[in-house]
C-alpha cells in the first residue's frame, strides 16, 4: 500500500454500491426481500418496484422516486412498518389507527402525540385525527406540527381549528400598502369636473 499510494487517485463521490431487483408490491403496501416484508409507500400498492440493497438499509424506488428507506434487517419472517406509508388508508379507514398492525407502537411527534391524547381513543376521536394527519400530505409535517401546537396553546384541541389554521396560513400575503413621499405629492392633484368636456365640444363647435 505504501508503494502504491502516491498513484492512487481520489474518490469524488461515495461508492454507491448495492444489489437492485425487482418486486411486486402486494394489497397491503409490503414487499417480500431476504425472507423479511418491508412496507411501501400506499400509491406504489400492486406495482412493480425496485429494490436496492445496501449494506445497512434498503431503498425501494418506483421509477426515479423513492417510495420507501429502511434499516436492512437480517433476522427472517419480520415485518417492518413505516405507518406513514399508509396515511391514504387511513383517510378511508381512521379504524385502523388503533387497530391496525402498522400504527401499534407509533411514535407520533410531540405535538401530534399530545394531540391524539386531547381527542381521546373513539371513533369520532380517531376520525378527528385522521383528518388532521391527512393534511401532511399536502401541507407537509412541518405545518401541521406548527398549527398543532399552535391550536393546543390556544386551548382549542379540535381538527377544525388546526385546519382553519393551516387554511390560513395557505392564503397569500397581502400586497403591502404604496406610501407615498411626501416630495412626490401632486402640486395640483386632478379634479373630477366633466363640465371641462362641455367648453371643449362648444370650442370645436365655434371653430
Amino acid at each position: 500500500l505504501a508503494v502504491e499510494l502516491p498513484a492512487l487517485q481520489p474518490m469524488l463521490a461515495p461508492f454507491d454500491g448495492f444489489h437492485e431487483t425487482n418486486h411486486a408490491v402486494t394489497g397491503t403496501c409490503l414487499i417480500s426481500f431476504d425472507r423479511n416484508r418491508y412496507s411501501v409507500a400506499a400509491r406504489a400498492v400492486r406495482r412493480a418496484v425496485q429494490v436496492r440493497a445496501y449494506a445497512d438499509r434498503i431503498v425501494v424506488r418506483l421509477g426515479d422516486e423513492i417510495v420507501a428507506e429502511h434499516p436492512r434487517c437480517f433476522g427472517r419472517d419480520r415485518t417492518i412498518y413505516d405507518p406513514w406509508h399508509y396515511l391514504p388508508v387511513l383517510v378511508n379507514k381512521p379504524g385502523a389507527l388503533r387497530n391496525g398492525a402498522p400504527f401499534q407502537g407509533w411514535e407520533l411527534p410531540p405535538a401530534l402525540a399530545r394531540l391524539r391524547r386531547k381527542l381521546g381513543r373513539s371513533d369520532e376521536g380517531d376520525r378527528r385525527f385522521v383528518r388532521v394527519l391527512a393534511a401532511i400530505s399536502s401541507d407537509g409535517l412541518e405545518a401541521v406540527e406548527a398549527a398543532v401546537r399552535e391550536a393546543l396553546d390556544a386551548g382549542a384541541p379540535s381538527d377544525e381549528v388546526i385546519l382553519n389554521i393551516l387554511s390560513r396560513r395557505r392564503e397569500p400575503p397581502r400586497p403591502a400598502a404604496i406610501v407615498t413621499l411626501e416630495d412626490m405629492a401632486l402640486v395640483h392633484p386632478p379634479v373630477a369636473n366633466c363640465a371641462r368636456y362641455d367648453s371643449l365640444r362648444d370650442t370645436r363647435a365655434t371653430a
